[in-house]
């Protein structure tokens, strides 16, 4: 298949999946994922594909398949490859794979830092491993960078003290 052929019925199926179409949009991505199994954005998008239906546990596979090719150049491109790794850590999540999870979701947040979703789905994925002070340390850090709220930004140097150690006293 030549690359003009693989751009049009990728963006064809994306389209459809974008158009709420989700059904079609699946079957025609795991169609071509069949065709170009080391097409690591295909993969993601079928993968993109199945999450959207519920299908987490389908997903799964297709998910793996486009991070095994690691970034652009040969990979996804750095966009994706966020998206693949919050995509692919929340599913582990969902499924109650909760270190692969983590496992995942550290990557992600170690590769982009800046992405405030992925450290809030790493924190969820940290509760659900029993590490609820890491979570909590995380979550509060999350608010302190983020938040337009007057009050948290009134307490911010107070609240990043204290989220380094929950058990401190005074």
């Amino acid at each position: 298949m030549g690359a003009e052929e693989r751009d049009a019925l990728l963006s064809g199926a994306v389209a459809l999946r974008e158009a709420g179409r989700r059904d079609e949009a699946r079957d025609r991505l795991v169609a071509l994922a069949a065709r170009l199994p080391d097409d690591a954005e295909v993969a993601y998008q079928t993968a993109w594909a199945h999450d959207v239906l519920g299908l987490e546990a389908e997903a799964v596979p297709y998910y793996e398949r486009a991070l095994a090719a690691g970034p652009a150049p040969g990979g996804l491109s750095a966009e994706d490859r966020r998206g693949a790794l919050l995509g692919l850590g929340s599913t582990y999540r969902t499924l109650g794979r909760y270190a692969e999870a983590v496992t995942t979701l550290r990557l992600g947040t170690d590769e982009f830092p800046e992405d405030g979703a992925l450290r809030a789905f790493l924190a969820m994925a940290l509760y659900n491993t029993g590490e609820h002070h890491d979570a909590v340390r995380l979550l509060i850090r999350l608010l302190v960078e983020t938040s337009d709220d007057r009050y948290v930004r009134q307490y911010r140097e107070a609240l990043s003290f204290y989220a380094e150690d929950l058990n401190r006293l005074g």
